[in-house]
């Protein structure tokens, strides 16, 4: 009856950690859709690059895709960085549980991952912020050319 109890107790401890998956998750779903639409764009780009009607219109290609390759990075990145938490949750999750079926005081360790996890949420969201401020910057940049 004290093992269930215990169990219980881990699993109560656990909630918190699963409910942030579910948003590691959600951002990572964001992130990779937003990363689809920068790689469908510059793929866009790059077919025109091959027959621009001018020597203006390469340039304005050559420089947005040189804005999208950057995004690219940022939310591959980003990509990354949420993996990373995620998968430093999951581990946070298990050592609960392995930690009270041998009996190891496994504090430290699970405190130190899940430090680990948040440090890599907030550079995951760090990268995604300033992708899209590359990408609304870059909206402001052709607007500003077709209004003139």
């Amino acid at each position: 009856m004290n093992q269930i109890s215990d169990i219980a107790h881990i699993i109560e401890l656990a909630v918190a950690p699963v409910f942030l998956l579910a948003g590691i998750g959600s951002l990572l779903g964001v992130v990779t859709t937003r990363l689809a639409r920068v790689i469908d764009r510059a793929r866009h780009l790059e077919e025109r690059a091959l027959q621009p009607r001018n020597d203006q219109e390469a340039e304005r290609i050559r420089a947005e895709l040189v804005s999208l390759d950057r995004r690219m990075q940022l939310a591959q990145r980003a990509v990354l960085l949420f993996s990373i938490a995620a998968l430093l949750v999951c581990l946070v999750v298990a050592t609960l549980f392995i930690g009270d079926f041998i009996d190891v005081p496994a504090g430290a360790i699970v405190a130190v991952m899940f430090i680990a996890a948040m440090v890599s949420m907030a550079g995951g969201l760090s990268l995604f912020l300033r992708e899209i401020y590359l990408g609304t910057r870059a909206l402001k940049v052709r607007e500003e050319l077709l209004s003139k």
